[in-house]
């Protein structure tokens, strides 16, 4: 089992150091056998080792994970910038800016952990003047590609985090923290570090995240993501056009991207 899981373990980062030369993210697939991070190989399922349920789903009082690290100060600067809900998407920016900019990601994907701390961070500027807005579209079926309900979790959790007027603190502390993709790391436990990292002292956030409260939003999320036809993540659109996969994770590259679509 330790052998087999070492395995998977150095595949992932094998699988990230060839970034942009053959992976470029994360592929959905519903039954868990389609290719895994995009490169071919077969997604690891959970189903095919024995484990202890317990072990899996510890108590969200229990005082699993590691300490959660802080998000990047950056992210300091959208304090002010309003957030809503709307069906299966979360927008952060005015509602009346000129451009819009679509992100689908899972909280699971080691890509748009890549994204959000590079490609992105040219987002924060424009998003602070008020000149774009973003729609995100949260996936979860990478719980499906490695067991577990990390990306469920998540999910559940970044919608929460939209009540505490702190969802983009805690989206950004989110993948700060993100554990290996095949580790189901995102307990209710470590999302309350994640939610206290990112600054959030909210009792009705706490419970939302250990009562799995948003679980309904949390499928109407998932079937957004499908209906767009979206197959894997990140994918990000600027004003409806797909950005070169190239692009999302150098902030400078992304700039351009943006840039080039207008966006000052």
């Amino acid at each position: 089992m330790a052998v087999r899981k070492a395995g998977r373990m150095a595949a992932s980062v094998a699988a990230v150091a060839l970034l942009g030369a053959v992976v470029t993210g994360c592929d959905s697939d519903d039954d868990g056998d389609g290719d895994w991070m995009g490169g071919g190989k077969k997604s690891p399922s959970a189903s095919a080792e024995p484990s202890d349920p317990a072990a899996k789903s510890p108590s969200p009082s229990q005082d699993t994970g590691p300490a959660a690290k802080v998000p990047p100060a950056s992210v300091n600067d959208l304090a002010k910038v309003p957030t809503a809900v709307k069906g299966g998407v979360i927008t952060v920016g005015e509602p009346s800016a000129k451009h819009t900019v679509k992100v689908y990601e899972d909280p699971r994907c080691p890509f748009c952990k890549k994204f959000e701390e590079n490609g992105a961070q040219a987002l924060v500027a424009p998003l602070a003047a008020g000149d774009v807005k973003v729609e995100y579209t949260i996936a979860s079926f990478l719980d499906n590609n490695f067991g577990g309900d990390g990306s469920k979790n998540a999910a559940n959790a970044l919608r929460a985090a939209v009540d505490t007027g702190k969802f983009p603190q805690f989206h950004s502390a989110l993948f700060t923290n993100q554990p290996e993709e095949s580790d189901d790391g995102f307990t209710p436990a470590f999302l309350l570090k994640v939610g206290a990292a990112a600054g959030i002292k909210d009792a009705a956030f706490d419970k939302a995240v250990t009562a799995n409260a948003h679980k309904a939003w949390v499928a109407t999320a998932m079937k957004a993501f499908t209906a767009d036809g979206v197959s894997g993540t990140p994918t990000v659109e600027i004003d409806g056009k797909k950005a070169p996969a190239d692009s999302l994770y150098d902030k400078a590259d992304f700039a351009k991207a943006l840039k080039d679509a207008g966006v000052s």
